[in-house]
């Protein structure tokens, strides 16, 4: 009896260590956690962060003569519009907004430069607090659209024909695996080019017009920023946020316009071409861009990958006395990058990666938070497992998590959960 009993503990405790490291999601929630979570009377989930102290969104928000603007780029897996819904409310109710536009609007992405080709979803939703004047412009982009196509080449793997030869978990865990794992697969290829399309017109949306004056819906391409929009960009607060693979989506992305900024003459299609001015270039080249990355995977997706266009050159674009410092595209981008030591697919950013990885025009800051979302138990005479599904999933629904990305970290403002349950160790050079 006794031996059957320890087979039977062994047989549990392998299933569920499979189930964590087969991928994230739904399942996890559903299968592995009932299987290994237990309740604990104190959260002791461990909150690091190192680097230079950052404000949040309320900083920005605290300027009622500037527009506050966050684009959100989601990781792997098929999303539709409204995926980010549960974490807006919860920055919304951080930020105490708590009006919103009864409108939100859903721009179907387009650009001459691919002009069969849909870029996917780009929907805006502006949140206020009438009483203190505050305002929030909240763009979510929707990529999903272009690597869906490619997608259904798999579908035949869980149809009737295939799924009922697997054991039900099994079967799961199959369609979770052809939903997610294809998406860095596909971007390595063909529609990485789309996809980066897909961001740049997200931030042309955002830099040229303000909420009241985008389309409510339709095909719409975004091709100018003139020396109209110069007074717009220079009052404007940009702030991105990715999950996942969003994360080397945005990179890629901030450093390919760069690079039309620098060489806007190459981006001509018929009688379209991309108009970049000089006094657009000027303010572009004072703002400070903070940049939230959720389960960041710069380091893992940067293998196999070529170099920036202009790399390891920070002191020559991005200190005052260098060469080159007029051809910067930003005077900085504070990448904010969030790690679970226990999220599988999640990496923290070492200091020398910026410089080699991230193109000096850019001139990133990294600071790094390392954050238990999953909590550490003991499980079926396991120590120390955690649900690295949960682990990967689970940031931007954790409250330290929207406290910081709200109000920072390393100083007075921060908020009172960062303060009590974060620690924060100022890294100087």
């Amino acid at each position: 009896m006794r031996k059957h009993i320890k087979k039977t503990r062994l047989l549990l405790s392998s299933l569920s260590i499979a189930l964590l490291l087969s991928g994230c999601g739904s399942i996890g929630k559903g299968v592995a956690e009932a299987i290994l979570e237990k309740s604990e009377t104190e959260d002791t989930r461990v909150c690091q962060v190192w680097g230079k102290p950052f404000n949040g969104v309320a900083s920005y928000l605290a300027n009622k003569q500037q527009n506050t603007k966050i684009l959100f780029v989601h990781g792997v897996g098929d999303h539709v519009p409204g995926y980010t819904t549960h974490f807006l409310e919860k920055l919304a109710k951080e930020l105490n907004l708590n009006e919103r536009s009864a409108e939100q609007k859903n721009i179907q992405l387009n650009t001459p430069l691919l002009p069969n080709q849909n870029l996917g979803n780009l929907r805006v939703t502006h949140l206020l607090n009438e009483q203190n004047g505050q305002e929030l412009t909240f763009y979510e982009l929707t990529w999903s659209e272009i690597t869906r196509k490619e997608k259904e080449l798999l579908a035949f793997d869980t149809s009737g024909d295939y799924d009922f030869r697997r054991a039900k978990i099994n079967g799961l865990l199959k369609k979770f695996s052809n939903d997610t794992g294809p998406d860095p697969v596909i971007y390595l290829g063909e529609s990485r080019v789309p996809i980066l399309a897909a961001f740049g017109q997200s931030f042309c949306w955002m830099a040229s017009s303000d909420f009241a004056h985008l389309p409510s819906d339709g095909k719409h391409d975004c091709t100018n920023l003139d020396d109209s929009h110069a007074s717009r960009i220079d009052k404007d607060n940009y702030i991105f946020m990715s999950h996942s693979l969003g994360s080397r989506i945005t990179i890629d992305g901030l450093q390919r316009l760069a690079g039309m900024l620098a060489h806007p003459e190459k981006y001509v299609v018929g009688n379209k071409k991309m108009v970049v001015a000089s006094k657009t270039l000027e303010v572009l080249r004072n703002k400070h861009i903070p940049i939230f990355m959720l389960s960041n995977q710069l380091p893992i997706l940067q293998l196999g990958r070529e170099l920036p266009e202009v790399a390891g050159q920070d002191a020559r674009y991005c200190e005052a006395n260098g060469a080159d410092y007029k051809n910067r595209m930003v005077s900085e981008t504070d990448i904010i990058a969030f790690s679970d030591p226990n999220d599988l697919l999640s990496y923290g950013i070492p200091h020398e990666f910026a410089d080699k990885y991230i193109d000096s025009r850019l001139c990133a800051k990294i600071t790094n938070v390392n954050i238990n979302i999953a909590n550490v138990m003991d499980a079926f005479g396991f120590a120390d497992l955690a649900n690295p599904m949960q682990a990967h999933v689970g940031y931007d629904t954790d409250d330290r998590v929207v406290a910081m990305i709200a109000k920072g970290i390393g100083h007075a403002g921060v908020a009172p959960l960062v303060k009590q349950r974060c620690e924060f160790t100022k890294e100087v050079k």
